[in-house]
């Protein structure tokens, strides 16, 4: 017995310190940005080694990117795209669980299995643009919205969880007159709080890192959502220099301040959501998908 309490307890000691390892792999990246986003680009470009506390504090890059009426711009888009596409998308994904997990539907598991066909094979992208192109969306939200307004992985889930819903309970308000749309309405949404809260949730995230349907679908800058924007910073290299107000400022390392303070103004606001909804996570998600 003491050989098995010593091993327990090791291999407690291993793991508590893999996840000390991994914590610390994950969150220093995270870190480092957002240390040098507040320090001074003279002082950094000469940093070596380990950041572990900005370099002669500075908010400079910050003014420069709040500067920007592009990011503003970019701000409301994106939270206008986040909003109507994540109410878009849960509603239209509720309805179509819902409708699956009903035993009586007609041709159920036909239409099931085409949902996941979806998973593993699409159109393409030339068939889409066309599509989209062919219904005059070009350059509107919905052309942003529509193309992955259902995730067929978060329908499943969100079926799987419906199916959870006691069938003697809807077979009771069903004997006292009330139809599907009340039933849906009255008792399957407030029982399923947990699971459409986690399923908003990554709805929300995917809008809000979304940046490849603006790049096709959008002609405009002014629609450009703020992910799109801060790929031009990011990846493409190209930096408004309206931006840059100090004259006596290298342009690298105003580039290099942009770029940090880009990715937390862009990071930040979607990272306030998780508290609210982590007592959600474990129950919403296991219970949708571990029932079939």
């Amino acid at each position: 017995m003491r050989d098995t309490g010593l091993s327990s307890r090791l291999f407690d000691a291993a793991n508590v310190a893999l996840m000390f390892v991994l914590m610390a792999v994950t969150l220093y990246p995270m870190l480092y940005v957002l240390f040098a986003s507040f320090s001074d680009p003279v002082l950094l470009a000469n940093e070596k080694g380990v950041l572990l506390r900005p370099v002669g504090f500075s908010t400079e890059a910050y003014e420069l990117v709040f500067q920007n009426p592009q990011i503003w711009n970019g701000f409301k888009n994106t939270f206008l795209y986040v909003g109507v596409g994540t109410v878009f998308s849960l509603t239209c994904t509720a309805l179509g669980a819902y409708t699956l997990s009903r035993k009586g539907l007609f041709w159920n598991k036909p239409i099931l299995m085409l949902v996941v066909f979806t998973m593993f094979f699409s159109g393409g992208l030339i068939p889409l643009f066309l599509l989209v192109k062919g219904l005059g969306l070009m350059n509107t939200l919905w052309a942003v919205i529509l193309p992955n307004a259902i995730s067929a992985y978060n329908l499943i889930v969100m079926r799987t969880f419906f199916q959870g819903i006691s069938e003697e309970l809807i077979e009771s308000a069903r004997m006292d007159g009330a139809n599907d749309a009340v039933i849906f309405v009255k008792i399957v949404l407030p029982l399923s709080w947990a699971v459409i809260s986690v399923i908003g949730l990554f709805y929300a995230v995917s809008e809000w890192n979304s940046w490849f349907n603006a790049a096709i679908f959008l002609r405009e800058r002014t629609k450009y959502p703020l992910q799109l924007l801060l790929r031009e910073i990011l990846v493409q290299n190209q930096v408004d220099y309206s931006m840059i107000s100090t004259a006596e400022m290298d342009s690298m390392l105003a580039k290099r301040m942009i770029k940090y303070s880009a990715i937390i103004v862009s990071t930040v606001p979607i990272l306030f959501v998780y508290p609210f909804l982590q007592k959600y996570f474990v129950k919403g998600v296991m219970i949708g998908s571990l029932k079939e």
